[in-house]
């Protein structure tokens, strides 16, 4: 039998498409984005994108929304992971945040600076995504800390989301410090928060 690929998949058009919004949106604003600088930074005429979306504020709104999505739907998947001790769920929840936040940063500098933007029902739906993963969070944090108080517990994941959402500040494209170390940091830091919410007992955070 041939070994299976290990190679993430090529990127589908429209995929390119948004990737490349993203960090043009990201790093001169929605407005100082061309459709012909899109198209042209995917080698495709501008014209051509009218192919895959109806404009840019189509873009906008399947970035934003689509990563809602993404980070509820895996978010999901790792607060049912189970078997590993009980903080298992919580370190999954925490590191897969950190991944977005290290390999998606120009989406954070979109949600921040252009979620306004949007349609009311695409914001609508941006918002409801985010209180959902919110609450999933809220829940995983209080099975690892059930004397945290609820409402301590969401202040403390709006805290955490503060901290590890802070990654666009860390230096320009292709500037990132080593990731694994970043990534290791990020996460001590994450758990540490939790740790110090009052009424948090539980065992010492563990590395990632």
């Amino acid at each position: 039998m041939a070994p299976m690929s290990t190679q993430a998949p090529t990127p589908t058009r429209r995929e390119q498409i948004l990737r490349e919004a993203a960090r043009l949106f990201a790093d001169r604003g929605f407005h100082g984005v061309g459709v012909d600088e899109i198209g042209a930074a995917v080698g495709i005429s501008g014209p051509g994108l009218y192919r895959h979306f109806a404009g840019k504020d189509a873009m906008l709104a399947e970035l934003l929304v689509g990563i809602s999505e993404r980070l509820l739907d895996a978010g999901r998947a790792r607060a049912a992971v189970r078997g590993a001790g009980p903080d298992a769920p919580l370190d999954a929840l925490i590191s897969g945040h950190i991944d977005f936040a290290l390999d998606d940063r120009p989406l954070i500098t979109l949600h921040d600076r252009e979620l306004d933007r949007l349609r009311h029902e695409d914001r609508k739906l941006v918002r409801q995504l985010q209180r959902q993963y919110v609450e999933l969070w809220v829940d995983v944090v209080r099975e690892v800390y059930p004397d945290l108080a609820e409402g301590a517990a969401r202040t403390a994941v709006h805290a955490v989301f503060g901290l590890l959402n802070s990654t666009p500040h860390l230096g320009a494209r292709g500037t990132l410090p080593d990731r694994a170390a970043t990534a290791a940091l990020l996460h001590r830091l994450a758990r540490g928060a939790f740790a110090a919410a009052p009424g948090a007992v539980s065992p010492a955070p563990t590395s990632s």
